[in-house]
């Protein structure tokens, strides 16, 4: 029976993807001010925000994992396979480049032009807009290698080409003509970068030479060697210190100083692997990277000598993760352990709350001195391969216990610090060859109970780190491995499991042996729910037990999986079991009804599974992915029909689900128009909308007299007379100046006549054209820009007194009728409604066709209020009910 897919759980999002190998673009947007740098996970890209480093954009998914990105002002490029693809809006593919019959490796976008080069030494120049053809070149792979290229700056349609056999061509590509050939320095270019200075480039060299060279003089300025191997990328500073950054393979970045033509500084460990690139961004001392190792980092020059810090950072496993649990309560906390050694904390809710406890070390006082002849990987723990974290006393002390692999001292963690804990648990007798296997923390966080690989099973103090006792009367609990170990929720038994074919039950105090079970296969793993005392056993036949610790025997028993079962666990409330194994199937188990109620395939075998302590989450972690992927559970969102499915079964599979970009980070768009949502003007006729404009544009229509009366100066103010250029004096002894006559033209009244202003006003003409139309939508828009002032005059203007006419008032009437009766701007028709009536009441006592088209509006004013006054009468009722009911 072929099935449909999961009905319990749906895809989500990924935690923990960042960054692969393929070198990043970086890009400005002018509206936001802000710069965006973009990275490649797999067949999508991610656009981050170089201000906070937040996710705003995950765009849509190619065919195939993309090999190469770059950016303009406006499309971003990608290229997957032999395809070439541009993105608007960093989401939505909107073109599609095909031509190429190789593998695309290097994107150059030029102007309304993108250049692209394959591995089979075929370079095509692009028309963006219509997708054409427009140049199309061919190098031989044996003579001309295709490695690097760049535009250099202010060179009009030129393109300078570098070669892994050495040499560079300068090409333009209008004319189709190669410009100028640069012999080379004897190794295979790696990087081409233009420098602030026109002219010069700076060329990264497979030997580790950097070469500052100028193209227009041919001429070398001055080169650098480093000696970590071949240049995998360069940046120059444009903020004003002449300086240039170099990256490595081994993930060390150095900075070198183009005035004094000597090493400055150098970051070693930048990266954990190669730097993909390095970018400075435009004036600012920031400094971009990102790496195969799954990291962005942003660095600042802000230390003395011209040394950089890591400024922030987003940065997930380097190595798959193995071992995936959710940390505390709330179920917002993911801890997952990695191949890569580390320790990390991711959350749910959003990045910036993720945590990196770091690598776990020998000896972190050896670690800080580094002794000389040791190595800084020889300090360095291996990975994790099992651990257990209890939230009850992390803030007094360590709350999270690891084992390592091929190690029997274990290690404690400090969630709230994020560091490696001081203690080292191990047992006071120990030989070599002993391994540390199982680990688990009490419900109450003071102890940690450890098994081995020789069948010891130990018990520390975390606060203090001391061996307090071990399991069994010779010291070993078991005759074989230490699969798995338990304690109960109130330190009464403790289980252990181990490859001799038993589960035993132990007291915790006096540490001695109870019960004990025969399996009937070895033990792979276990997992209690402390809750409901449910024991889940996976054996090494692929089959799953469950124990009840009350009464000690198996009261279920679970066939399905044709691979190992690599983690389980259970619901909040123990109602299902989880299961991962390697034939890359997750499967449900209903323990109440025995049998199997969901079961899905995934592309990837999972390694690790863990449910939130809320049950709203389930993650996931699997083979050669870095990234933890979270599912929802479907029965939180509604009601969902689980049926037992038969033996024959066979799952479909389910796509691993994609990041998601993060909704309070301001989403980047091109730099066209914004694509904003208008909100409709009515949701539904029997609706009453109310206006969008202020209250100040209708709430003092009514007062308009108030307001001019109270905002009335005390006095006029007087203008100052013009003083003449030379002042008339008149005739005497004492000097006096003469008073100016008031002229003719000046004692004229400055009062207009009506007539003057009889002329109608563009409301009026709208009003009387809408009389005809019995479309209004035209007046009230202009009554919309009118303010209060502004509103009064054009509606005093509407008698023949004022200009109009009596045709006007019946307009105007049937105006508010036509608002009233479609619900919409009900604020503004009763405030024009109640100045027009304190206005031209009089004069519409005196017109019978204006009073019956106002006994209209009347009938209609009753009916709209009784029904808004039943709604409002029924609210207050329910909100007096529930306040007495709930007080």
């Amino acid at each position: 029976m072929s099935g449909g897919g999961s009905s319990l759980f749906s895809g989500f999002r990924v935690l923990g993807l960042y960054s692969n190998h393929v070198p990043h673009a970086l890009r400005y947007h002018r509206k936001h001010r802000e710069f965006y740098v973009l990275t490649a996970v797999g067949k999508s890209f991610h656009t981050f925000n170089v201000n906070r480093l937040g996710i705003v954009s995950v765009s849509n998914s190619l065919s195939d994992d993309i090999t190469c990105v770059a950016a303009d002002r406006m499309l971003v490029f990608a290229a997957a396979g032999r395809e070439v693809s541009a993105f608007a809006r960093n989401k939505e593919v909107v073109m599609r480049y095909h031509g190429h019959r190789q593998e695309v490796r290097l994107l150059l976008p030029l102007g309304d032009q993108l250049i692209s080069a394959d591995s089979g030494g075929d370079v095509i120049v692009w028309d963006v807009q219509g997708g054409d053809i427009y140049l199309q070149l061919h190098f031989d792979p044996a003579t001309f290698d295709l490695s690097a290229m760049m535009h250099p700056s202010t060179y009009l349609n030129k393109v300078l080409l570098g070669s892994s056999q050495g040499a560079l061509q300068l090409w333009n590509i209008k004319t189709s003509k190669l410009l100028f050939t640069f012999p080379g320095w004897s190794a295979g270019v790696t990087v081409l970068q233009q420098s602030p200075a026109v002219d010069v480039v700076g060329v990264g060299t497979a030997t580790g030479r950097i070469i500052i060279h100028n193209i227009r003089l041919d001429e070398t300025l001055m080169s650098f060697t480093q000696d970590w191997g071949p240049i995998s990328s360069l940046a120059f500073r444009t903020d004003g210190p002449p300086v240039v950054a170099s990256g490595s393979p081994q993930g060390h970045i150095a900075f070198w100083d183009l005035e004094r033509r000597q090493l400055i500084a150098q970051q070693r460990h930048a990266h954990s692997t190669a730097v993909a690139a390095a970018t400075f961004l435009h004036g600012e001392p920031l400094l971009v990277t990102n790496g195969a190792d799954n990291a962005i980092k942003v660095w600042i020059f802000d230390q003395e000598g011209g040394g950089a810090r890591l400024l922030r950072s987003r940065q997930g496993h380097s190595a798959p993760p193995t071992t995936i649990r959710h940390h505390g309560n709330d179920g917002k906390n993911i801890l997952s352990a990695g191949q890569d050694g580390t320790l990390q904390s991711f959350s749910t809710v959003h990045e910036r709350f993720n945590k990196n406890l770091g690598h776990g070390s020998i000896n972190k006082k050896k670690e800080q001195k580094k002794k000389k002849g040791l190595s800084y990987e020889e300090l360095r723990l291996p990975a994790i391969t099992a651990f257990s974290s209890a939230a009850a006393r992390q803030s007094d002390w360590d709350g999270i216990v690891a084992c390592h692999r091929g190690r029997l001292a274990t290690t404690t963690w400090n969630y709230q610090r994020c560091t490696m804990g001081a203690h080292h648990l191990q047992p006071p007798a120990y030989r070599r060859d002993m391994v540390a296997t199982a680990v688990d923390i009490t419900s109450c966080g003071n102890f940690a109970v450890i098994g081995s690989s020789c069948g010891r099973v130990d018990i520390y103090n975390l606060q203090s780190g001391l061996h307090r006792g071990c399991y069994g009367d010779d010291e070993k609990a078991h005759s074989g491995v230490v699969r798995g170990v338990a304690t109960d929720t109130l330190n009464q038994l403790t289980l252990t499991a181990g490859s001799d074919w038993l589960l035993k039950f132990w007291r915790f105090k006096s540490r001695k042996q109870e019960v004990e079970l025969k399996l009937p296969a070895a033990p792979a793993s276990m997992m209690l729910h402390r809750d409901s005392g449910m024991l889940a056993l996976a054996l090494d036949d692929f089959t799953l037990l469950v124990v009840d610790m009350e009464t000690r025997r198996v009261v279920r028993k679970f066939a399905g999986h044709h691979g190992n079962i690599n983690d389980m666990a259970f619901s909040p409330d123990g109602r299902w079991l989880v299961t991962v194994a390697m034939d890359c199937t997750i499967r449900t188990w209903d323990l109440p009804s025995g049998s199997l109620v969901d079961c899905f395939l995934v592309a990837m075998a999972p390694v690790g599974v863990s449910l939130s302590p809320t049950g709203d989450f389930l993650a996931t972690a699997h083979v050669d992915s870095l990234g933890v992927y979270l599912w929802t559970n479907k029965s939180l969102c509604g009601p969902v029909g689980l049926r037992p499915l038969p033996a024959d079964y066979q799952p479909a599979t389910e796509t691993l689900p994609g990041a998601v970009a993060d909704e309070s980070e301001q989403e980047v768009t091109s730099e066209e128009a914004d694509d904003t949502y208008q909100s409709a003007e009515q949701l539904g006729a029997e609706l009453v909308t109310l206006s969008l404009l202020p209250e100040s544009r209708w709430k003092s229509l009514l007062h308009l007299d108030n307001i001019k009366r109270r905002n009335k100066p005390a006095a006029p103010p007087a203008a100052p007379a013009a003083a003449p250029f030379f002042l008339p004096t008149v005739a005497g002894l004492t000097p006096r100046f003469t008073t100016p006559m008031a002229t003719e033209q000046q004692a004229q009244s400055k009062v207009l006549s009506w007539g003057l202003l009889s002329q109608g006003s563009e409301f009026s003409s709208a009003l009387q054209a809408s009389l005809l139309s019995r479309s209004f939508d035209a007046p009230l828009r202009l009554l919309k820009d009118c303010g209060p002032s502004a509103l009064a005059v054009e509606l005093t203007c509407l008698t023949p007194e004022g200009g109009g006419a009596s045709s006007l008032l019946l307009a105007f009437i049937l105006m508010i009728d036509s608002m009233l009766a479609g619900g919409r701007d009900f604020d503004l028709a009763h405030a024009y409604l109640a100045l027009f009536l304190k206005l031209h009441l009089r004069s519409l006592s005196q017109d019978a066709v204006a009073m019956e088209a106002l006994l209209h509006l009347s009938s209609r004013l009753e009916a709209g209020w009784a029904v808004l006054r039943a709604s409002f009468d029924q609210s207050l009722c329910l909100l007096s009910y529930a306040k007495s009911a709930l007080l």
